[in-house]
């Protein structure tokens, strides 16, 4: 999708799912997560399809992942015991810089320019 944003193409799930190998199945549950969070637009019918709502420049791979898994390494510990609150305070600092690192990379980064290597993202 990030290699034909600005033009009319629609990608169609057959066709992602083949390429990427993922089941169209499990693409379809993404695909729905991705476009109810605002991330990519669809169209119905015939010549329907997906499509980035926004450009691959503006979408990072840390929104993605925020989308469909929630908070990057969500800590779930109460940060009681002996050393609770130093595991508390080491993991904010792995998320943060985990967090920081995907916000670097965005889609444009995925798409190959060559047609030797061809990715759809």
């Amino acid at each position: 999708m990030a290699k034909s944003y600005g033009t009319d193409e629609l990608s169609h799930i057959e066709q992602l799912a083949e390429i990427e190998s993922v089941p169209a199945n499990y693409l379809v549950q993404i695909l729905s997560e991705l476009r109810n969070g605002g991330l990519i637009i669809s169209r119905r019918g015939k010549q329907g399809g997906y499509a980035l709502a926004r450009p691959p420049t503006e979408i990072t791979l840390y929104d993605i992942v925020k989308l469909i898994e929630g908070d990057v390494l969500e800590l779930n510990g109460t940060g009681e015991g002996h050393s609770g609150r130093r595991v508390n305070l080491i993991w904010r600092e792995v998320r943060t810089a985990l967090e920081a690192k995907c916000k670097s990379y965005s889609l444009d980064m995925f798409t190959v320019k060559t047609d030797q290597e061809m990715y759809y993202i």
